[in-house]
């Protein structure tokens, strides 16, 4: 990873653990984490002081720190490569 590059933070919170699908770590010290759930029927949409895209559904809440420049850039690139 570059010396300058933007560690991009996120969160998950969940109403209950009934909405947990699966959580996974593995012991090895190369392998991935997996975290699956259910957000539910989506209801919002927004931005959080215009750096933190928050996706609120009926069961939980995502916010991922990616503002909505890089959104609008990462999106333009998927469009290009189509």
């Amino acid at each position: 990873m570059k010396k300058n590059a933007r560690k991009h933070s996120f969160s998950i919170e969940l109403k209950s653990k009934d909405h947990v699908r699966k959580i996974s770590v593995a012991d090895a010290k190369r392998e991935g984490v997996l975290f699956e759930g259910f957000l539910g029927n989506l209801e919002e949409l927004s931005y959080l002081e215009e750096v933190t895209l928050m996706i609120k559904g009926a069961n939980g809440t995502l916010r991922v720190d990616l503002s909505e420049d890089e959104l609008r850039k990462l999106l333009s690139r998927k469009k290009e490569k189509n």
